[in-house]
């Protein structure tokens, strides 16, 4: 039951963004529409820099995340011992819980200025700073869940990988973590999911300039993302105007990106069970 209602109240959020987000492919051009320019006040309503925006930042985060996050899952699951690994685990179960909004202050006070200091930059306020603090925020969702997987491992694979002559890394590489693929994917899967469809960190740090990003020089630069976008202006916005509208078709287009990721994680975790077993059978 608990299952159907969970498809039931995804259902009901996508056909309310469709019913107010719609209507806005009638009201603005789809040349304007998909453009490089947004300047509401003048009616531009261009979203490929919020997109573009958006991307750069997720795979800079994604960057950061995913090695830190696997590496210190290792690290707590395989190598540290047991008093430490009792320590860590709940240490960064409590850092997942940190407000965004107070990454964003940290970022804008601390880690801002050092960005701007070392690269020589204009600003600190860029989508490197944006992507740092987002890494950050996704490295104990990774971790969680990556850990759990790794340690739902039998302790027989590891011992029959020992007995064998595999070193410790070796037996870590080769054993355990493909036995647990089907989890430390879900938790990459999870972390790029939360990189996405976080607001206030990238609305706060990353200066919020609707520019399309051009190139690997765009890391460096102020950017815009979506959900900045969406935060920054809905509520000021007149309710059934064409901004209004194409807010919403903004959250389509994030809840499809959404959807898209958990898909193909779910295909390609259902496609690996599925070798598995016939393997085993």
């Amino acid at each position: 039951m608990s299952g159907y209602s969970a498809i039931f109240f995804v259902m009901m959020i996508l056909i309310f963004l469709i019913g107010q987000g719609l209507p806005a492919l009638g009201q603005v051009e789809f040349s304007s529409l998909f453009s490089e320019r947004w300047y509401p006040i003048e009616e531009y309503y261009g979203i490929l820099p919020l997109i573009g925006g958006s991307i750069i930042v997720t795979i800079g985060a994604t960057i950061i995340a995913v090695p830190l996050g696997l590496g210190s899952a290792v690290f707590i699951s395989e190598v540290a011992p047991r008093w430490a690994r009792e320590i860590l685990k709940p240490m960064v179960e409590l850092l997942a819980g940190l407000p965004s909004v107070v990454l964003g202050f940290i970022g804008i006070v601390s880690l801002s200025p050092l960005v701007r200091e070392y690269l020589n930059l204009p600003t600190g306020l860029s989508a490197l700073t944006g992507s740092m603090l987002l890494g950050a925020i996704a490295v104990p969702t990774i971790v969680s869940v990556a850990e759990d997987a790794l340690d739902s491992v039998p302790r027989e694979y590891r011992n029959a990988a020992l007995a064998l002559g595999a070193t410790e890394w070796q037996t870590i590489w080769t054993v355990t973590l493909p036995a647990a693929r089907s989890g430390v994917l879900t938790a990459v899967m999870l972390g790029i999911a939360r990189t996405i469809g976080e607001t206030m960190t990238v609305m706060m740090v990353t200066g919020n300039a609707a520019v399309m990003p051009d190139g690997i020089s765009a890391l460096f630069s102020p950017i815009r993302t979506m959900t900045a976008t969406i935060a920054a202006e809905m509520g000021e916005v007149a309710e059934g105007s064409s901004h209004y509208h194409v807010l919403f078709l903004i959250g389509i287009i994030l809840f499809l990106i959404s959807l898209v990721i958990n898909v193909t994680a779910s295909s390609v975790i259902f496609k690996k069970t599925n070798r598995t077993e016939k393997i085993l059978s």
